[in-house]
């Protein structure tokens, strides 16, 4: 490590280095010196030295160094500069982003320059290998070589500064500026990976501010400016989010600003939460929430109508009619019905985390919760005013949808409502943060509820139907989609019907077999059957004779057998189960500990460093006590050098406020003292002036009228001399207009002379200019006529190379066929060649199976039981062992048993 008695040492010391070419040298010199205790004090070297330092780790992307060296450069200018510490981050900000936008200006396409995932991932293996086995060698593997790493160093850039500004009341201006530029390289080149990323690190940030309340220069969020400038950031990432169509990472913007209020308590101003409202419509209507788009439409239509007043009638209607278009496309049916208890406890959590975001409470019924929410949203609707600024059309629609009792026109009479409503819409003039409306996306979910409506209606006056009556009287859609429908309508319990495809019915009364009192009554009748029988046949208490139960002695021990070896089974199963529940359960508890252990290892670590930054603490606070000593003890002897007497001062009991006390109290008698003097010679000084002017002031009378007098005479005189001038001057300009009254017929044909040689001169020129021109056109036009017969040869060779390499691949696909085809020929021979083998082994079998079966009939000769039915079933494969033939398992009463 170098060491350098002054900063200036060691800068000159870089720059030499970097003329010889060894910047690596340089930044590490520059690196020492920021990074060693000895130079704490900043200084205008310090500055500088950080400039150049930036310079050395920008063109040689070094990320980690000018991480370093800006964390260093924190602790110097934190308390004493900071403004300092904001123009090197600038400055490196800067830099970088020049270098980037340098190296991207190379590229030709860009998106062929940034199709790297992840830009904080190493190259992979096989993109090393296949960049050293292809033959690529032009110009975009140049490209992803230049200017992809300067990306990847902007976006650690990025990073680097939003961590060293995390937090910091002194710059927060600074910091919010960081993350919107950092928005926009996100936004400008696609990069969703970065953008979550960045999101993540923002949020981390917020937390921590949160979570260590006692940090020193923390921001104080209740501040006016603090809390705006991290709203604008939260506002601009949702903007951000929206665009690129990351709506998870869109809904979790919206959740940390409404935390950012529900942490400040305070409400942004209209214009912000209009445009929060707005991207909260996008994210519900994308994941399906209707209801909650529909109540955020509402929300934003209310802050429309009482903030915005350049709001025209036009627009407002338009947002009105969004937001009953919004309430109608919610289903009139409860999804969740039917769910499993997790499913119901995530959609639970899930509809309390969206009914925050837009202040609205849900109701207690879990049951009845989205009819009665619809519901009470459109009787919202209505109090609020929002019908009576709507479209015709869309007032139309409302009452035919929720009032109307249609069930053979409805369809009839929605769908050119529907036709008129998909073409309304469009841009909006006077609400900016609602740049665009359109009013066809709700055709789809309207048409659906209007289905729906028909459906229920037509089951109250009909009970049956035939297929084709309904189909006419949808025009909306296939019956195959009306029945998906109908189907997931039955499914939550709003319809009751039953289609019936063999007679092209529709069923509108049907009984529910699966009901709850049918299921008990079949419980109760088999219940009841099995009591009767027992009472008709009452079970066996007394054992038979035993020649009544000798035949089927052998089956019953058989049975036992097996049941006691399938007992023994399972008895091993539960041991083994049991052994490896103990062994999970040991590793879990070794997990555990070590995972304590290594806890309490990281808690002592902490502690330690706390430990550590405490005692650094009391040092420097110490040495900051010292030095301030020094310097009241300075002072104070300069302020008592003239003086013979000075204070006592005992020991170290001084304090320094002691010293500047007696410093004050000198200087305050000082100038006391100095008053009263300045006061004492201003006096003198007025009786000396007063006593002047009287004697000066006949003096200056006199004086006065004696120059009235002189000057009078000297005016006279002055203008006498002018008037007899002005003669003589009027006398010489009329002889000299005589005298040259002779020559105007001598300059008139002078100047007709001059104006004619200019003429000619001027038509000459023209003429060789016209000639030029033609040159040049001509010229012209042999070049293109040259370049047309070079394009003609070129687009001539192409094709024929064309052809040749169309014939060269046709040629190359009859050969590939031809082997196909011969490989499937040998294949068909080798499998024709297995089968005949296989049929000969069949025949084999059959011929062993006969001849056990005569073995077995033979007459005079006993055969167990068992063997018996074996033979009877189905033979078993020949067994393979030539050692153990089957003939010794066939007699002498049965063979050993198999043991488990």
């Amino acid at each position: 490590m170098s060491t350098f008695a002054k900063p200036e040492n060691a800068l000159k010391r870089a720059e030499e280095l970097i003329n010889v070419g060894q910047k690596q040298d340089a930044l590490q010199a520059l690196h020492d010196l920021i990074t060693s205790k000895r130079y704490r004090a900043w200084q205008k070297t310090l500055e500088k030295i950080m400039f150049k330092y930036i310079d050395l780790c920008v063109e040689m992307r070094k990320g980690r160094y000018a991480k370093d060296g800006l964390i260093q450069y924190r602790i110097v200018c934190q308390q004493v500069n900071v403004n300092s510490l904001e123009e090197v981050i600038k400055h490196f900000m800067h830099l970088s982003t020049e270098r980037a936008e340098a190296a991207r200006n190379q590229a030709q396409e860009l998106e062929e320059v940034l199709d790297v995932d992840d830009l904080e991932a190493d190259k992979r293996p096989e993109d090393l290998m296949l960049s050293y086995v292809s033959g690529e060698k032009g110009k975009d593997r140049s490209d992803r070589e230049l200017v992809t790493p300067w990306f990847k160093f902007l976006w650690e850039t990025y990073r680097t500064v939003l961590e060293i500004l995390r937090n910091n009341s002194k710059l927060e201006n600074l910091y919010a500026m960081t993350a919107h530029r950092a928005f926009q390289f996100c936004k400008q080149y696609k990069r969703t990976t970065e953008f979550r990323r960045l999101c993540e690190i923002i949020r981390n940030h917020l937390s921590n501010l949160n979570k260590y309340k006692d940090q020193r220069d923390r921001p104080d969020l209740t501040a006016p400016e603090s809390l705006q400038l991290y709203l604008d950031t939260r506002f601009e990432q949702l903007k951000i989010a929206t665009e690129l169509e990351l709506w998870q990472e869109a809904f979790r913007s919206v959740e940390d600003i409404h935390g950012l209020m529900c942490m400040v308590k305070k409400t942004p101003k209209p214009s912000l939460m209009v445009v929060y409202y707005a991207k909260l419509t996008e994210i519900f209507w994308i994941s399906g929430s209707h209801l909650y788009h529909a109540y955020a439409w509402l929300k934003l239509f209310l802050l429309q109508k009482n903030f915005n007043k350049n709001l025209s009638q036009k627009d407002l209607q338009t947002i009105a009619s969004s937001v009953v278009l919004a309430a109608l496309s919610v289903p009139p049916y409860d999804h969740t019905r039917g769910a499993s208890h997790v499913e119901l406890e995530n959609e639970k959590e899930r509809n309390m985390r969206m009914s925050n975001l837009i202040n609205f409470n849900l109701d207690p019924k879990p049951e009845s919760r989205e009819v009665l929410s619809r519901s009470a949203l459109l009787l919202e609707l209505v109090s609020k005013g929002v019908m009576s600024c709507v479209l015709p059309e869309v007032k139309d629609l409302y009452h035919l949808l929720e009032h109307e009792f249609l069930p053979l026109d409805l369809s009839l009479k929605v769908q050119p409502l529907l036709n008129k409503i998909s073409k309304l819409g469009g841009k909006l003039a006077s609400a900016s943060s609602v740049p665009e409306v359109q009013l066809s996306k709700y055709v789809l979910a309207l048409e659906k509820l209007a289905t729906l409506r028909l459906l229920q209606q037509a089951s109250q006056v009909y009970q049956t139907m035939t297929i084709d009556s309904l189909s006419q009287m949808v025009p909306f859609f296939d019956f195959s989609v009306v029945e998906k429908i109908s189907v997931d309508a039955v499914k939550h319990k709003f319809l009751t019907m039953k289609v019936d495809h063999i007679n092209g019915a529709v069923s509108f009364s049907i009984l529910d077999l699966e009901s709850d009192t049918l299921r008990n009554h079949l419980t109760a009748l088999a219940e009841s059957l099995n009591k009767a029988r027992s009472m008709i046949y009452p079970p066996l208490n007394k054992a038979l004779k035993i020649g009544d139960t000798l035949p089927g002695l052998a089956e019953i021990v058989e049975k036992e057998h097996k049941k006691l070896l399938a007992r023994k089974t399972i008895i091993e199963q539960r041991k083994e189960e049991q052994e490896r529940q103990l062994l999970e359960k040991e590793r879990e508890e070794e997990l555990k500990r070590m995972q304590q252990q290594k806890n309490n290892e990281e808690a002592e670590q902490k502690r330690l460093a706390i430990e550590i930054e405490k005692r650094k603490l009391q040092r420097i606070q110490k040495e900051i006590e010292e030095r301030e000593m020094e310097e009241a003890k300075a002072l104070l002897n300069e302020k008592f050098s003239k003086n013979k007497k000075k204070p006592i001062i005992e020991g170290d009991k001084m304090t320094k406020q002691a010293l500047l006390e007696l410093a004050l109290n000198e200087q305050l008698r000082e100038k006391q003292e100095m008053e009263k003097k300045l006061q004492k010679l201003s006096k003198q000084m007025d009786y000396l002036e007063r006593a002047k002017r009287e004697e000066a002031a006949p003096l200056i009378e006199a004086a006065y009228q004696q120059r009235l007098v002189e000057e009078q005479l000297l005016h006279e005189r002055e203008q006498q001399l002018e008037v007899e001038l002005s003669r003589q001057r009027h006398d010489g300009d009329l002889q000299e207009k005589n005298r040259l009254a002779r020559v105007m017929e001598n300059k008139r044909i002078f100047q007709e002379r001059v104006v004619n040689r200019r003429q000619s001169e001027f038509e000459r020129l023209r003429q060789e200019r016209a000639e030029h021109y033609n040159q040049i056109r001509q010229s012209r036009r042999q070049q293109r006529v040259a370049k047309r017969k070079m394009i003609f040869y070129l687009r001539s060779e192409e094709e024929r190379l064309n052809k040749l390499r169309e014939e060269e691949e046709a040629r190359k696909n009859e050969e590939a066929e031809r082997r196909r085809k011969e490989e499937a020929e040998r294949q068909a021979k080798l499998d024709e060649i297995a089968e005949k083998q296989r049929q000969r082994e069949r025949e084999l079998e059959e011929k062993e199976r006969l001849r056990r079966q005569q073995i077995l009939a033979a007459p005079g000769k006993y055969v167990p039981r068992h063997l018996r039915e074996k033979a009877a079933g189905s033979t078993p494969a020949p067994s393979t062992d030539k050692w153990r033939p089957d003939d010794r398992r066939g007699f002498g009463g049965g063979g050993s048993r198999p043991t488990w």
